[in-house]
């Protein structure tokens, strides 16, 4: 069966062996209902507890603090929307470049009463420190700033922001998803009130999610039901995918130096070579992921070029896997100031644990050759 070079990491990634491992028994033989008070109910429970206790070690968080979701855009949903519902409607502020999953609603509020604020980004794709103070000034009830980009990897300093936030009494959001299992991550030094997890971006399984929660946070919960998850997120608990959420956190923080090392390696190798081709990788001079390169040819489209990049063996993205039914440039390119035609050129290319020197090796010889292809027939239709 033909396997394309998997290089699309930060949309989502391969469940790990480990994982899969851990995963199985409550797929099989373990299938008990975790609010169940039989021997079956309370083995579930006891590894849903596990879990918990495992993801929270991650992000140093206590356990109490995790609310399991099915993904990372229920934990977004919930926090803003949850937030949100209990205060009167104000002022809610998301930076320009955060997720469709934090945007929208933002948007959904801001259609029911609240005032929506964009917080603008520099030409890296960093927070505008002057907006940052002016939206600061004006006191809104919630705040989400993304830890790291899905697109251009940027980190922010969110530890700086949420200090800034608590002084002003104002709930402070994070989502942390891309950050997980790349770089070091806090609940606590962050200062965040929540933050949002998500498995699938760490080798664990799609449909586990988790807010890790300030206790001081008052939230109305999105699906009312039988009381799970301290009463905010009601429902059958899906075992199998949490006991993988918390194996998949465990390897992570455990893995995270070494990989950290390797997937620079990776990064400088692509971008050394985007440089000699005359490409431009967006935010190259600012604090990033270590496995993420986005970056636009001129006068090459994006999405033709992932097309023959895919037919030739190569898997990659031209912006956000969520977004991608949209057919507008990336959202994230244009708050940085980057011309629509130029953004909808770009490309983005993200490693993993398996991504191999060969891999990369590999790709920056077929993209050498589709570039030239594709430039050769803009030449011949001028």
């Amino acid at each position: 069966m033909f396997a394309p070079v998997y290089l699309d990491w930060n949309a989502t990634t391969p469940l790990d062996p480990a994982v899969r491992d851990a995963m199985l028994p409550w797929l099989e033989q373990r299938f008990g209902n975790a609010s169940s008070r039989h021997e079956y109910g309370r083995q579930a429970r006891a590894a849903i507890d596990e879990a918990r206790a495992r993801v929270a070690a991650a992000v140093g968080a206590h356990p109490t603090e995790v609310i399991f979701t099915s993904g990372g855009s229920e934990a977004n949903n919930l926090f803003v929307k949850g937030a949100a519902a209990c205060m009167k409607p104000g002022l809610v502020a998301v930076s320009a470049i955060e997720h469709p999953c934090v945007r929208e609603p933002a948007r959904q509020l801001a259609r029911n009463g609240w005032t929506m604020h964009e917080i603008a980004v520099d030409t890296a794709g960093r927070i505008d420190e002057l907006d940052w103070c002016a939206t600061i000034e004006r006191r809104p009830g919630l705040v989400s700033v993304m830890l790291a980009n899905n697109e251009t990897g940027v980190l922010q300093d969110v530890g700086a922001m949420a200090a800034d936030a608590r002084a002003a009494g104002i709930w402070f959001h994070s989502d942390a998803v891309q950050a997980l299992g790349k770089t070091r991550l806090d609940f606590r030094e962050l200062g965040v009130h929540a933050m949002t997890l998500s498995a699938h971006k760490v080798g664990g399984p799609i449909g586990a999610g988790a807010l890790v929660l300030d206790k001081r946070v008052e939230l109305a919960p999105l699906i009312a039901g039988g009381g799970q998850e301290r009463g905010l997120r009601s429902g059958t608990e899906n075992v199998a995918a949490i006991v993988g959420f918390g194996a998949a956190c465990e390897l992570a923080v455990h893995r995270r130096t070494d990989e950290a090392t390797h997937l620079l390696a990776l990064q400088a190798q692509v971008e050394g070579f985007l440089a000699e081709c005359g490409a431009r990788v967006f935010s190259s001079e600012t604090p990033r992921l270590p496995n993420t390169v986005f970056f636009a040819v001129e006068g090459v489209d994006g999405e033709t070029l992932v097309a023959k990049l895919d037919r030739a063996g190569f898997a990659c993205a031209s912006g956000s896997a969520c977004s991608s039914a949209n057919p507008e440039p990336s959202h994230t390119l244009l708050a940085m100031g980057v011309t629509p035609a130029l953004a909808r050129n770009a490309i983005r290319v993200s490693f993993g644990r398996t991504t191999t020197a060969h891999d990369v090796t590999s790709f920056i010889d077929t993209f050498a050759r589709v570039l030239k292809e594709l430039r050769n027939l803009t030449a011949m239709s001028v």
